[in-house]
């Protein structure tokens, strides 16, 4: 129960109000029963073992409101670009025709990717789009943003590139370099970059899921990818406690 004779601000009374009721959803949706794709990329395989296997998260890890808010920020920011597409005259499918997101299932459903959507036909653009094309969206903070803008997808956010490539695999669009956008959430400038597709990466990307997901079911732990607690991923990992514990 809340205490509202206490002389929290307003704010913070709603800001409460509204983190347990996200917190609430959460804990109902559904647990995923899969490796998602999506992660395949992260650096370290351990790490996807606690995801693959769902061991709970350290308890100082929990995900808060405010996470849960930015990630509900990039599902909007994701529709309003599905809209401005498709207003500048791209043929964008995000749906299939019973509703359910484009997707792909391996290894009896235990590897599972479900992508943003698929470019049909578009506006000539040049720089070497053709359609069909891969999409996939992200809303970036403005340091990320920029990072992505300086470098590109493939140093900037190694992740999303595995995706675009595990992706561009697997639903047999690799013909075609993806079209990839993020849009910064405070400026609300807008990248894109066409991607083509990386064949050695999405086969490392789909060995790793192999490997990841055997060593789990074996009761096996994969190496950590990093020798030191201090290092910043191990830091902000959510089984940074777990994984330090184990030998």
């Amino acid at each position: 129960m809340m205490d509202f004779n206490t002389t929290a601000s307003l704010s913070g009374q709603v800001t409460a109000l509204l983190d347990i009721g996200l917190q609430q959803a959460r804990a109902n949706q559904p647990e995923r029963q899969y490796l998602g794709a999506s992660r395949l990329g992260v650096s370290c395989e351990r790490a996807l073992q606690f995801e693959y296997a769902r061991a709970p998260v350290d308890p100082d890890k929990q995900t808060q409101g405010r996470m849960l808010r930015i990630f509900e920020r990039g599902h909007v920011m994701e529709d309003c670009m599905v809209a401005w597409l498709r207003d500048a005259g791209f043929d964008l499918r995000t749906r299939q025709d019973d509703g359910g997101q484009f997707g792909y299932s391996e290894l009896d459903g235990r590897l599972q990717g479900h992508v943003d959507g698929v470019i049909v036909a578009g506006p000539e653009l040049g720089f070497g789009f053709a359609c069909p094309a891969l999409w996939e969206c992200k809303c970036l903070g403005h340091k990320s943003w920029r990072e992505l803008d300086k470098h590109g997808v493939a140093v900037a956010k190694p992740v999303y590139a595995a995706q675009l490539a595990v992706y561009q695999a697997y639903l047999e669009l690799h013909e075609h370099p993806a079209l990839f956008t993020a849009i910064n959430a405070d400026t609300m400038e807008i990248y894109a970059e066409l991607v083509p597709f990386d064949a050695a990466l999405a086969q490392r990307m789909s060995d790793r899921a192999v490997r990841v997901i055997t060593a789990t079911e074996a009761g096996e732990l994969l190496p950590r990818a990093f020798n030191d607690l201090t290092h910043f991923e191990c830091r902000m990992c959510p089984w940074a406690d777990r994984c330090w514990r184990t030998p």
